[in-house]
């Protein structure tokens, strides 16, 4: 029941934030949105620990800073590859094995390559992770990497 009422609150909060305004009417239709998810994903058993790993909420407080600042290096490490004439990129793909072990921990990593700019994750398994980099060296880089321990970190102790 915890983790019902945490996700109406994060969903309700949500809400507010994207909407901007306090209008009853809106005050309601998140209210009703809110509960409305909440007892979708209650009737559809997907209600739990591993959709709303509370384990994880102070973890992240961490890794979304690091993560930001990996995204502004490796954009502006893009932008400069874009804007040189010769255009020095090296399509590279990698095959590698990430160390997380829950869902949530595999999304997470995969999700986190794909928002980098310059890699692509393109298929995710718990066996093996395939990397597309922009250059050589991107893709290199997503080889038993500092995400990959971090990741690892924001999960659940096994």
């Amino acid at each position: 029941m915890l983790f019902l009422a945490a996700a109406f609150a994060l969903l309700f909060v949500f809400w507010l934030l994207l909407s901007g305004f306090f209008t009853p009417f809106l005050l309601a239709a998140g209210v009703g949105s809110a509960i409305a998810v909440v007892l979708l994903a209650r009737r559809m058993g997907v209600a739990d620990l591993e959709a709303f790993p509370l384990v994880m909420w102070k973890a992240t407080y961490r890794y979304w800073p690091w993560l930001l600042a990996e995204v502004v290096k490796s954009g502006w490490a893009v932008t400069r590859i874009v804007l040189d004439p010769k255009l020095p990129i090296s399509p590279t793909m990698v095959r590698f094995r990430p160390s997380q072990r829950t869902p949530v921990g595999l999304v997470t990593h995969a999700n986190s390559i794909t928002l980098t700019p310059g890699t692509i994750a393109v298929e995710a398994t718990p066996e093996e992770f395939l990397v597309h980099g922009l250059t050589r060296d991107g893709a290199l880089g997503c080889v038993d990497s500092e995400m990959d321990r971090r990741v690892a970190a924001l999960e659940p102790a096994r």
